[in-house]
């Protein structure tokens, strides 16, 4: 076994390796960027080495670098992890020049499935089915939007190369082909150095599943049986679960051996994953094989009681597989929850930032957390969004369904954005809760599974008097300081003369004004809400809890600040909230000569535009790349592109004016 080992990546998949090889005695490198120097992984490791600045391509992505750190480090081997390198066949062969261990599959394997189309004829030679589409070399716009007419819509656009949902577009009929292929062309150059595409006929009701597979060098291989995927954003996944619901065993039998067919024709080595879609019929097609650790894999973990990550290092180190097939057992149900630093009520833009405050669930037999964060620490803008994993297991799919709702009602984190919200929303509704969804379920009720929650009295009730309770307390420690801290006048307790004393609280939330009027009452305060006046008693203020008793209603519920913001957490959910300020602009942004601002730090990848140039609405103008996706801007209404701001490669911060665009003036009725 290796005494040491250097680890390619960074957040929860780094921690996740670092925890497996401590229990196994083996010694760990982390590698970090300058923007990462206080992450949890590099706190964690054994030894930590700064490998560039925070760009991804400047330290994440530089070969040279991790390779020279690894051996300066005396590693005697390199865990990929997922994402960055791990499917890197250039990667794996200069760890091999320089005398280590790659711990994944060849360099020829990983380089023949990271190509699709060469993939699904290998997979088609095997008699595993595949799904119908255009695999060819001709990169062509004409000759690909004719095999995309001979294909028929609705269709999907595939990068040939890489995975995790990029270089994809979906298109449902002829004059969107255009446009979409030059937007999949460009992610999977950018992601993957490569623009060729695929074509794919789109299945209408399909599910993703995959099956995890693992070999060794002595030929031995087994399947550790299947994930259900199809819960997926914009094909990125959400929740995964295991086993699949609705599979009958003839279907799981008939996939798992497709697997094992697929990993020895292409003599496998390691951890994989070979995925399908499926139809309503049970009819399966093979899509790709994940050359990889996945990140879904702690459900498959938590079902059959193994390590994974163990395993890899045993299959890396020349050792047989630790178990036979027989000796693989799936045990009740498991369910992973991807957390995301991602606000859903703004379109799902990534979000950044320091964390000010995090509650994560308390882990047991039933409920893992896998977390790539602390309080305090910095979310960069740099790199791919995801901050953690909750993973739960229960006897039975509907208490795992439970048990998952549960363990993300305690979660908590204040400072950024998070999907929690919405991934209770999920869990929640009812085609996850009957088990009968596909990969479009997800986009098809985004509008439904994103409505803002309404604000519930005692919600508004505690970020008021929470907002004044922490006036008071920070007032009170400056009387303190005063040279007579007695003195009347530097009373904070609310006497009036004549009249009673009164409060007033701006503040807004997701955009919405909202006043809350708080007057001093003989025994508490009575509130004047959006809703009514309420009567308070019995307030109390502590380690950022505020309790009172409302209208007859007890409420407790945690109220976090930062800067000028504030959230409360309350019933499971998150309620963000920020200071209004008379300043404060709320004008639509759509007058004159109006600014068009990044919503998010990032990289300007594509001006479509110039300046002066007219435009219809819906007109693309730019794209913004940031945490690894790409977001276009669009044109809101006719109009014109008055002045421009930056150019393609230029890189934006958050609230940086990007374009100046006025729009087409009404024509005046006769």
């Amino acid at each position: 076994m290796f005494e040491k080992i250097l680890i390619a990546n960074r957040g929860e998949i780094a921690c996740r390796i670092i925890r497996t090889a401590r229990t196994m005695g083996v010694r760990t490198v982390a590698v970090y960027s300058q923007a990462d120097r206080e992450s949890r992984h590099v706190q964690l490791a054994d030894q930590a080495i700064c490998i560039g600045p925070p760009p991804a391509a400047q330290s994440y992505l530089d070969q040279e670098q991790i390779i020279e750190a690894a051996v300066r480090s005396g590693a005697q081997a390199i865990h990929p992890g997922y994402g960055f390198l791990s499917e890197n066949p250039e990667f794996a062969e200069g760890c091999s020049r320089a005398g280590l261990v790659f711990i994944g599959p060849s360099p020829q394997v990983i380089r023949a499935m990271g190509i699709k189309s060469w993939a699904k004829q290998t997979m088609g030679r095997a008699g595993i089915p595949v799904i119908p589409g255009y695999h060819g070399s001709d990169q062509d716009q004409a000759s690909l939007l004719r095999e995309a007419k001979a294909l028929g819509f609705p269709l999907l656009i595939k990068a040939d190369r890489g995975g995790g949902g990029k270089g994809i577009r979906r298109v449902t009929r002829t004059e969107e082909f255009p446009a979409a292929l030059m937007a999949a062309q460009r992610e999977a150059a950018a992601a993957f150095g490569d623009q060729a595409v695929i074509l794919e006929q789109q299945l209408s009701t399909a599910r993703h599943l995959e099956v995890q597979i693992f070999r060794d060098s002595q030929g031995n291989g087994v399947h550790l049986f299947e994930r259900d995927c199809s819960l997926q954003r914009r094909h990125q996944k959400i929740i995964e679960e295991s086993p699949a619901p609705g599979i009958d065993r003839q279907l799981r039998e008939q996939l798992c051996q497709a697997a094992l067919t697929a990993a020895h024709t292409i003599d496998y080595l390691g951890a994989g994953t070979v995925e399908f879609l499926v139809d309503r019929q049970g009819n399966f097609f093979f899509m790709e094989i994940n050359t990889r650790l996945q990140v879904e894999h702690p459900v498959t973990e938590m079902i059959t009681g193994l390590d994974l990550v163990r395993w890899q290092l045993l299959v890396a180190a020349g050792e047989p597989l630790p178990a036979c097939q027989e000796e693989i057992l799936c045990q009740g149900h498991g369910m992973e929850a991807r957390i995301y630093a991602e606000d859903p009520a703004q379109g799902f833009l990534p979000s950044s930032g320091i964390i000010r405050h995090l509650r994560e669930p308390r882990e047991n037999q039933q409920i893992r957390v896998d977390s790539g964060i602390g309080q305090g620490e910095l979310v960069s803008p740099y790199y791919d969004p995801i901050l953690a994993k909750l993973i739960v297991r229960e006897r039975s799919r509907r208490a795992a369904v439970q048990q998952l709702r549960r363990a993300l009602e305690e979660y908590q984190i204040a400072g950024i954005a998070t999907n929690i919200d919405f991934l209770q929303a999920v869990v929640e509704s009812a085609p996850f809760v009957r088990g009968d969804y596909d990969i479009h379920s997800l986009d098809s009720n985004l509008e439904q599974l994103t409505r803002p929650e309404a604000l519930p009295d005692t919600v508004l009730a505690a970020a008021g008097l929470a907002i004044l309770f922490k006036e008071r307390q920070q007032l009170h420690q400056e009387i303190r300081q005063q040279p007579d801290p007695y003195s009347p006048w530097n009373s904070n307790h609310g006497f009036r003369l004549n009249g009673q004393g009164s409060r007033s609280i701006e503040l807004l939330h997701l955009q919405s004004p909202v006043t809350i009027e708080i007057r001093a009452w003989r025994r508490g305060y009575q509130l004047l809400l959006p809703s009514g006046a309420v009567r308070v008693e019995d307030v109390r203020w502590h380690e950022g809890i505020i309790s009172a008793r409302l209208d007859k209603q007890r409420l407790a519920q945690r109220v976090v600040f930062w800067e000028d913001q504030l959230k409360v957490f309350a019933r499971g959910r998150s309620f963000p909230f920020s200071r209004l300020s008379h300043e404060f602009d709320q004008g639509s942004g759509q007058g004159s000569e109006a600014g068009f601002r990044a919503p998010m730090p990032g990289l300007i990848a594509t001006v479509v535009v110039e300046q002066g140039q007219e435009v219809c609405q819906g007109d693309p103008l730019l794209s913004l790349e940031a945490m690894k996706m790409e977001y276009t801007i669009s044109a809101p209404l006719d109009g014109v592109v008055v002045e421009l701001f930056f150019q393609e490669g230029d890189q934006v911060d958050e609230g940086d004016q990007l374009l100046i665009f006025q729009p087409r003036e009404k024509d005046e009725p006769e």
